[in-house]
């Protein structure tokens, strides 16, 4: 194992822990969409009351924001970075432009599920389990290829990169993470239970 590779094992064990999950998630959701497809009123089993319901959500014109189920972009993206992580978990080591590009996508997917949320529980006024799964598991992988960008010097921010390093370094950056999981999770749990 390449020293590169035991510096971010535990951030690529996340970003493939993390991965498998949403994948899993996203394929529940691409099945669940198929049905509601059939019939918009099929009942789901995390259809557990009216603010607590998938098929409440997955029929309203946010799931399929690009003009298909949002289940699909999982579908594609997940298998990615799994193999990134399984490949970087193995010693490659990638190129400066594919990180970037990688960490480009996955701020994308990091905004666009965040987005989702605050969609539902501010528009729709119903959460998806799925969904919020999808939501923890893009934060996750969001922050560990953060992490591995910061440390190997891929993101640069000029004057402030060798702070910035030394406080992700020091943990910061799970710090922030665990504050922003825990402030979703209190909003779902101070609306919704």
């Amino acid at each position: 194992m390449s020293t590169n590779t035991r510096r971010h094992l535990g951030a690529y064990t996340e970003m493939l822990i993390g991965s498998i999950v949403g994948l899993v998630a996203s394929f529940v959701l691409a099945v669940d969409a198929l049905t509601l497809a059939a019939n918009p009123n099929a009942v789901f089993s995390c259809d557990i009351s009216s603010k607590i319901s998938c098929g409440t959500v997955g029929v309203t014109w946010q799931a399929n924001l690009l003009g298909f189920p949002n289940a699909y972009l999982g579908l594609i993206s997940e298998p990615v970075v799994i193999t990134v992580a399984i490949a970087a978990l193995a010693g490659v080591t990638f190129p400066r432009w594919f990180m970037l590009t990688a960490q480009a996508f996955y701020a994308i997917g990091f905004a666009f599920a965040y987005w989702l949320f605050f969609q539902s529980y501010f528009v729709i006024g119903a959460l998806c389990p799925w969904c919020l799964t999808i939501t923890v598991t893009t934060t996750l992988v969001f922050f560990s290829i953060t992490r591995v960008n910061v440390l190997d010097g891929n993101l640069r921010f000029g004057r402030a990169t060798a702070r910035i390093q030394s406080m992700v370094k020091g943990w910061v950056d799970v710090y922030v993470m665990i504050i922003i999981l825990a402030v979703f999770a209190a909003m779902v749990v101070v609306r919704y239970f």
